[in-house]
């Protein structure tokens, strides 16, 4: 493993000079879940939340929130980001009688500097929305399994998690 490169030789945060890296096609993958009860996710998919499209809503959140990302993280580059998208798919109750939403955020670009913090951000955002909207009725869904899926591009090439 490399050394962690936003601190100097002195130890102090910095910023990555990215300025004489070749920009090249960035992709990153991240998913997560937000497990909920069943009748939440029966709201959830009937369209029936006091607040409007569940879903619909999360997935604008998370696409706004790839494109603030480094707004929010202090040490991350801005991106012109070529496309954003944000999936979900309904996991119906199980054993254990929770349902969930798995969340799936694609991040790309081109350019001298990957997006896996974008799409980290994305699903976090999309998912805590989905909290925000539904908390009314479940204060107890619990976000889960956030991580990189896949990162294509760039120096250290292409990673897909085990």
């Amino acid at each position: 493993m490399s050394s962690l490169t936003h601190f100097d030789a002195q130890g102090q945060a910095h910023m990555v000079d990215v300025g004489e890296k070749p920009a090249t096609r960035r992709v990153a993958v991240a998913g997560g879940r937000i497990e909920m009860l069943p009748a939440t996710l029966a709201i959830i998919e009937a369209g029936t939340a006091r607040k409007g499209d569940v879903l619909g809503i999360a997935r604008i959140a998370g696409i706004q929130a790839a494109k603030k990302t480094s707004e929010l993280i202090p040490l991350c580059h801005p991106l012109a980001l070529t496309r954003v998208a944000i999936d979900f798919l309904v996991e119906r109750p199980g054993a254990d009688g929770q349902g969930a939403i798995a969340c799936t955020a694609t991040a790309e670009t081109v350019g001298p500097t990957g997006v896996e913090m974008e799409a980290l951000t994305a699903v976090q955002v999309a998912l805590l929305t989905i909290y925000d909207m539904c908390k009314a009725v479940d204060r107890g869904m619990t976000i889960t399994g956030v991580r990189l899926l896949e990162k294509q591009g760039g120096k250290s090439g292409h990673y897909v998690a085990g």
